[in-house]
């Protein structure tokens, strides 16, 4: 008779408890603002879709973030809020929980710098950055898995502007063009693999204008005039 009081007691315990913890999740204060443990499934599931503390409506410290694969809620992207305002510290995560790309986010907006990563690897594939309107502003640079520089360009307000450079895996120089507006604009240098130029002229509102020049193994071929296409003269 003490066994099955003991038994029940305990039974009862669990029941309490879990239902006092079901209470604590998903409430709000007396503003009627989200505060506490706050969870989501997916519809009809009992998978995870996020996972979160928020303070009186304030979201804070880390949030979880899922996708569904073959059924089951597997993590995507971590966000670390900060009490003082909405900016977060961002993470998003292949199915293994490798890192993809890291960066900060206000809202849905990307600003600052952000770090994209090769395909399940550590080595740094983009580095960019962001005004704070979420627009690229400032150097982009793109890196071959070995560290190396692929390329390199730079941004007002999420247009391309100034120079750009094109690498090969051996840091020979492929390209050089010059930007305005998002339009190339200016000088354009196209070289070979081995560093030899190919062809060079002007761009203007990103149509080639202007007399251009075609190299073969380092030497000069033709010249054509692109703002009429005309053959102006050839090489032997």
């Amino acid at each position: 008779m003490i066994k099955q009081k003991l038994i029940f007691t305990l039974i009862f315990t669990i029941i309490l408890t879990t239902v006092s913890a079901q209470k604590s999740v998903n409430q709000f204060d007396k503003k009627g603002k989200r505060h506490g443990l706050w969870t989501k499934n997916y519809f009809e599931t009992n998978q995870k879709r996020y996972e979160g503390q928020f303070d009186h409506g304030k979201e804070v410290d880390t949030f979880s973030y899922y996708t569904l694969s073959k059924g089951k809620s597997v993590l995507s992207a971590t966000k670390v809020f900060n009490r003082k305002d909405s900016v977060a510290e961002v993470k998003f995560y292949t199915s293994r929980k490798i890192v993809i790309s890291e960066g900060n986010m206000n809202g849905k907006h990307y600003i600052g710098k952000w770090v994209y990563y090769h395909k399940n690897s550590s080595d740094k594939m983009i580095i960019e950055n962001y005004n704070q309107q979420g627009n690229l502003e400032g150097d982009r640079t793109v890196f071959y898995k070995e560290g190396k520089i692929a390329e390199s360009a730079f941004y007002e307000n999420g247009k391309l502007e100034g120079e750009s450079k094109w690498f090969s895996e051996t840091s020979i120089l492929l390209r050089h063009s010059k930007y305005k507006k998002d339009e190339l604009n200016g000088l354009t240098i196209n070289y070979d693999s081995k560093g030899n130029v190919t062809s060079q002229g002007d761009y203007l509102n990103d149509k080639k204008a202007g007399t251009w020049k075609y190299y073969q193994d380092g030497k000069i071929k033709k010249e054509i005039d692109h703002t009429n296409n005309v053959v102006l003269k050839k090489y032997k």
